[in-house]
């Protein structure tokens, strides 16, 4: 428009540009209240739908699976930002090699604002045990779905 060009990208982590205040990604692509609220209206839907009811995923596999199965998936890879890989890295903690491979610094887990998207590297305040602490539930296979 009048030689302007705007788009829409994909961005892992922080964002690229200062279109909504600069260095942000609005708490994404990885935030944890907007995750405990899909795995929990995903659980609601399976309650509803039943176990008959499957979906695509991931999208454009060819694969179905139940709503329960897309939760635990989705559950799992959130888990995997925190624990040790193969390589005994968490990737949680990014970028900073101290907690990576120093023993007094390596058990400290930051429960980080948001995460980035394609590594899990935590992003922005690394103190957000309100809303990030939901992984809790998660890792202790508490359920997802509001209690009754």
């Amino acid at each position: 428009m009048d030689g302007m060009a705007a788009r829409v990208d994909y961005e892992p982590g922080e964002s690229t540009t200062g279109l909504f205040g600069g260095n942000s990604n609005w708490r994404g692509p990885v935030w944890f209240p907007l995750n405990a609220l899909i795995l929990s209206g995903l659980m609601q839907f399976n309650h509803f739908l039943g176990p008959s009811f499957t979906v695509e995923y991931p999208t454009g596999s060819g694969r179905r699976a139940t709503l329960v199965g897309v939760a635990d998936d989705l559950g799992r890879r959130l888990k995997a930002i925190f624990l040790p890989g193969p390589d005994g890295r968490r990737p949680v903690h990014g970028r900073f090699e101290r907690f990576h491979t120093d023993p007094n610094w390596h058990g400290l887990i930051p429960f980080h604002e948001y995460f980035q998207g394609d590594t899990g590297a935590g992003l922005g305040a690394s103190h957000q045990t309100g809303w990030t602490g939901l992984i809790l539930d998660i890792l202790l296979g508490l359920p997802v779905s509001p209690r009754r």
